[in-house]
């Protein structure tokens, strides 16, 4: 078991890899472990870190919850054309208005699309969560900041129709994985001067879980680790330069920021470990509650199914520690 990462004034958390045999554990930044044992059904939960919407898991536990689904509703209009979200909302939210995960998919700025369902992110529909699965413009077809400004008018588009579709807007968690979790930190961090709400004010995010995101694309600090995929989204030259600056979640971080919880696995060969130990000192700095879990041996993502099933269960147990939900 490796000691605690140095730095870190709120919870640092990292999975046992050794010395625990058939069970795994915690442990913490305080050094209590904490064992949590692998069942059948826990070792076969496909949960969808990698975004996959999960739709192979649907029936591994008893009594799925009751959910009424929208798809393709379009959020937000531009010039590259309508841009599409899908709504997941319990049939009966607790406590009325529905608090609000909004899902972000990984893929580089560059590919990928929105999960289709709900059910790897069954945990948190189970305590209440209306899902929201969101497009967001890539690079082929528009640059930085589009993507963050897209999200930002997702958030818009929530507030908008709380309402009539019973959710809460002021308990908006924004989650994402690679990519995603960037464009979650951005989303969130993000305040009115930042010139990205082109779609209207929108609510203030109660929490991010970020799920191994980069958090600074400056050159100076990405050593020796780079990627053409934020090149290709940011721009290049003194333009790129000081876009990538702008779009470094880490200079955003102040006091008063969403609580957020982060994962990420200590071998990741895509987005190093030092994007969330700097983003997670960062935090502690300004007094933002946090937490980064550190699986070790974890690469980017697609982590064991029974580690993901903890580490989803620690992100519902840390909203209700800040009181997201009761």
């Amino acid at each position: 078991m490796r000691g605690p990462l140095a730095g870190s004034g709120a919870r640092v958390t990292r999975l046992a890899r050794t010395g625990c045999g058939a069970a795994e554990c915690l442990q913490t930044a305080r050094g209590a472990s904490m064992p949590f044992f692998t069942s059948l059904r826990a070792a076969f939960l496909a949960l969808s870190f990698a975004m996959t919407g999960g739709t192979s898991v649907a029936g591994l536990r008893a009594e799925a919850p009751t959910v009424q689904t929208q798809r393709d509703i379009v959020y937000a209009t531009r010039p590259t054309g309508p841009l599409h979200l899908d709504l997941h909302r319990p049939a009966t939210a607790k406590g009325g208005r529905a608090p609000v995960l909004i899902v972000l998919h990984g893929g580089a700025w560059a590919r990928g699309e929105r999960p289709k369902g709900w059910t790897g992110h069954r945990r948190f529909v189970e305590a209440g969560f209306a899902v929201v699965s969101v497009q967001y413009r890539l690079s082929g077809v528009a640059k930085a900041p589009a993507a963050v400004e897209d999200v930002r008018c997702a958030m818009a588009w929530i507030a908008r129709v709380a309402e009539r579709e019973g959710l809460d807007a002021r308990r908006i968690v924004l989650m994402g994985t690679s990519a995603g979790a960037h464009l979650a930190l951005m989303a969130g961090f993000a305040r009115p001067a930042d010139g990205l709400d082109i779609c209207g004010p929108g609510p203030r995010a109660a929490a991010i879980i970020d799920l191994y995101g980069p958090s600074d694309l400056r050159a100076q600090s990405l050593g020796t680790w780079s990627s053409p995929s934020i090149g290709k989204w940011v721009g290049e030259g003194p333009q790129g330069a000081a876009m990538a600056a702008r779009m470094s979640p880490i200079t955003l971080v102040r006091e008063g920021q969403p609580p957020t919880f982060i994962v990420h696995g200590d071998a990741d060969p895509v987005v190093p470990l030092a994007a969330s130990t700097m983003l997670k000192a960062a935090l502690d700095r300004a007094g933002v509650p946090s937490e980064l879990h550190v699986v070790p041996g974890g690469g980017h993502g697609k982590f064991d199914p029974a580690v993901q099933d903890r580490l989803l269960a620690d992100a519902v147990a840390f909203l209700r520690r800040h009181r997201v939900i009761g």
